[in-house]
């Protein structure tokens, strides 16, 4: 994968995972700025423990990335291109795992921060709320530092790049969320979600084909037939614009049959996830309605 490619998984990645991390902030931030009306002493105690599991969370992510880094550095030869095949399915199975997640709980997930927040005021429980915020922060960065080091974190790309990358994709984020948070006319929590879930699953479809591909290159498993067919004169993989979308969806302009059934393989077993997933959220909102 070229510096280019990963600079724009990288920013992607930042992105999407920092929206979600900063959509759970704010709701708490809110609810609690509401409360201050009330009882403000109690609402500086809230945002005291909300910044507390923040910062907490960013700890928690920070050592994540730590232990992987430490990980790699003490591998070499196969050990190290096992973990790294390991990490890209893993990697993978988060993303939709975090897709369907959102899927079942993105509509009720405002009402379901504010009855926990209430309860947790109710008891004086702010470390319950810290907790919340720590987990929210830590989840999001965690699946951030796996997903980042599947797209590619591993291979040497430069930390100024990576830098630049991560800082940019923190930003757009930033922008995206003050956008979504002020305007429902051309944007939307709905929208954005459909759309980066759509990009995100792409992106899960291209970090399993590039563990696949590496096994059939380790001979792990057969190829079977290679290559089915070339499509290398429509859209080359290893030209400029077919390698960015070979990062992102997984394209291969010239595929072995085992490529090509797990391709199929993935998105069939992805759509039916998502449409269990989907009506599970429809039972879930009958029954909250």
């Amino acid at each position: 994968m070229s510096n280019t490619f990963f600079m724009s998984n990288t920013i992607f990645i930042v992105w999407r995972e920092s929206i979600e991390a900063m959509l759970v902030i704010g709701i708490l931030y809110t609810w609690l700025k509401n409360q201050a009306c009330d009882n403000p002493v109690e609402a500086r105690t809230g945002m005291r423990f909300l910044w507390a599991g923040v910062v907490a969370g960013i700890v928690l992510a920070s050592a994540l990335a730590f232990i992987m880094l430490s990980i790699q550095s003490e591998l070499a030869g196969e050990a190290l291109e096992d973990f790294q095949i390991a990490i890209m399915l893993i990697a993978a199975v988060l993303i939709v795992q975090m897709v369907l997640w959102m899927r079942r709980h993105g509509r009720t997930l405002k009402s379901d921060l504010e009855s926990g927040l209430q309860r947790a005021r109710e008891q004086a429980n702010w470390w319950g709320m810290s907790t919340l915020a720590a987990i929210a922060v830590g989840r999001e960065g965690a699946e951030t530092v796996i997903f980042l080091y599947g797209a590619g974190l591993a291979n040497n790309h430069g930390l100024m790049s990576f830098i630049v990358s991560a800082a940019s994709g923190f930003m757009l984020a930033f922008l995206t969320f003050w956008l979504l948070s002020r305007s429902t006319r051309f944007f939307s929590w709905r929208l954005f979600f459909r759309f980066s879930e759509t990009l995100l699953l792409l992106l899960a479809a291209a970090l399993v084909i590039d563990g696949v591909d590496r096994m059939i290159g380790l001979g792990w498993i057969p190829a079977v037939i290679d290559p089915v067919w070339n499509s290398s004169f429509l859209l080359d993989d290893s030209s400029r614009l077919g390698g960015v979308v070979a990062s992102f969806t997984g394209y291969r302009s010239q595929p072995a049959l085992t490529i090509l059934l797990t391709y199929i393989s993935y998105w069939i077993v992805v759509g039916v996830l998502l449409q269990r997933s989907s009506q599970s959220a429809s039972v879930k909102k009958r029954g909250c309605s």
